[in-house]
């Protein structure tokens, strides 16, 4: 029984030193765009002169579709298959107009090649096709050069196509959804060659505001 004061004085005295004791605080943050009115980061409303993207396009031809591909109409893509297999050391001895291309669509591949690409980056393509082809489905691109305004090689495209749609027909009806004439491969083309960027003369930077005012 006496021993029960001497606890309940101990249990004040740590209620009294944590009291006493000063408790650390976090450091503040403060974000200056938040509290500072009309300031705002110069990457939101300007562009630095001399960096910039560039448009790279293609012509190459898809092939594994399940019969959806471009009809005998479709000259050019006859002349392509020919001209590939050609390429890979096949001569064919028959008329063009013998071959089935219904498994192969003829395309246009474009590309956005981005300031700053290195040789060996990786950039999205999208597959668009240009003959009479119903759908992409299931296609793959084979090897294709991408080529800027210059007329230059920048990067080559190859790989699966991901469509964001699908069609299908059975009995005299189809169902359709979305677009399956167009397709995209992320990450699907390689770069072989940089663009040169440069951002200062050694002296000055120039930018430019995305809005006249």
């Amino acid at each position: 029984m006496a021993l029960l004061p001497i606890v309940g004085q101990c249990q004040n005295a740590r209620r009294t030193n944590a009291a006493a004791k000063p408790q650390k605080k976090a450091a503040p943050v403060y974000d200056a765009a938040a509290m500072t009115p009309g300031l705002t980061r110069i990457k939101d409303i300007a562009d630095v002169q001399g960096v910039r993207g560039n448009q790279l396009v293609g012509y190459g031809l898809v092939v594994g579709l399940e019969g959806t591909g471009d009809g005998q109409a479709a000259f050019f893509t006859v002349q392509s298959i020919a001209n590939t297999l050609r390429r890979q050391g096949l001569t064919l001895d028959v008329p063009l107009s013998q071959l089935q291309v219904k498994n192969v669509a003829a395309v246009l591949v474009t590309a956005n090649l981005p300031a700053f690409a290195k040789n060996g980056s990786l950039i999205d393509v999208t597959v668009s096709s240009i003959g009479d082809a119903k759908s992409l489905q299931g296609g793959s691109l084979i090897r294709t050069p991408l080529l800027a305004a210059n007329g230059e090689i920048y990067a080559v495209g190859q790989g699966s196509l991901t469509i964001g749609g699908f069609n299908f027909g059975s009995g005299g009806s189809s169902v359709q959804k979305n677009f399956t004439n167009i397709g995209r491969i992320p990450k699907g083309a390689i770069v072989e060659q940089e663009v040169p960027t440069t951002l200062t003369d050694g002296k000055l930077i120039q930018i430019t505001t995305r809005e006249a005012d």
